[in-house]
């Protein structure tokens, strides 16, 4: 076998016939502009979809966010009104104590007879019918 060494031009047809043909690349040319100079064309109505999604989404937050607090100030009050139920029950607890101690006969007694000078009669009389 005999080696043959490779010029120049071999390798230069070699590439050409690799290459896009000169007239495809001249139409081609004219009739696609290159990315460069090709107009941005907006999908005005996907963005205008996104915006509003956004802005949905951003209206729902919000609106736990308020709802959550109004819950927590809510339970805050909840626990400082049972706090003060029990507080008043206990000195209702104790006012009924007091009142008690206060209706005491031996109380009443002691007062009638300090304070007021009263004495208890040796004899008691009953007036009333015999039939």
């Amino acid at each position: 076998m005999l080696a043959r060494e490779e010029s120049e031009e071999d390798s230069f047809e070699y590439e050409r016939k690799v290459s896009i043909p000169e007239r495809f690349n001249d139409k081609h040319k004219e009739t696609a502009p290159s990315p460069i100079e090709r107009p941005v064309v907006l999908n005005k109505t996907l963005r205008r979809r996104c915006f509003l999604l956004v802005a949905v989404v951003a209206v729902l937050t919000g609106v736990v966010v308020v709802q959550n607090g109004i819950m927590s100030s809510r339970g805050y009050d909840l626990v400082r009104v049972q706090q003060q139920a029990a507080a008043l029950e206990q000195e209702n607890e104790h006012l009924k104590v007091d009142v008690a101690q206060l209706r005491a006969p031996q109380r009443i007694k002691a007062i009638a007879e300090q304070k007021l000078g009263m004495v208890v009669p040796k004899y008691v009389y009953f007036a009333g019918d015999k039939h």
